[in-house]
């Protein structure tokens, strides 16, 4: 006789990640999600600490987004779980920058050092937190212009 052990959820999340150019191309891509059943708790943005970055977060999100000054990038403003995952316990997100806390959610330094390139250069990360609809939101990001969106690497069932 076979048993067969069934897989188990860990607590690990998986986070779908694309940078928009700007805010006008993120309010796109971010209604699309929206529009796609994504719920605005599952999303995050990330993006230099502008009036209209400001605006998005709070207008996309329901509330306003928290200021921190990241290395490499500068003033950001920023919510959302992927912002949760990448400060950790020590709250290091600022000292260490994508680049740097980007290994948390299954993405390889290089992958953080690009996004935090692109959001230095005035792009708009948007993140997506869930495993079960991952490719649907790379879909959507890639269509509305996410570049270099791409899904962490999945640890999720043991």
């Amino acid at each position: 006789m076979i048993h067969y052990t069934p897989m188990v959820q860990s607590p690990v999340g998986l986070f779908t990640v694309g940078v928009f150019q700007d805010v006008a191309w993120a309010t796109k891509g971010i209604d699309a999600l929206k529009q796609a059943g994504f719920p605005p708790e599952s999303l995050t943005i990330l993006a230099k600490d502008t009036p209209e970055a400001a605006a998005l977060i709070e207008r996309a999100l329901g509330a306003k987004g928290d200021r921190l000054d990241l290395a490499v990038v500068g003033p950001i403003v920023a919510r959302g779980a992927l912002v949760e995952s990448l400060q950790g316990t020590a709250r290091d997100l600022a000292a260490l920058g994508l680049a740097g806390t980007m290994r948390r959610v299954g993405f390889q330094s290089h992958d953080g050092r690009i996004f935090e390139t692109l959001a230095g250069r005035g792009g708009v990360l948007v993140a997506i937190r869930g495993e079960p609809r991952a490719a649907d939101a790379l879909a959507i990001l890639h269509s509305y212009g996410g570049g270099n969106a791409a899904i962490g690497a999945w640890a999720g069932r043991i």
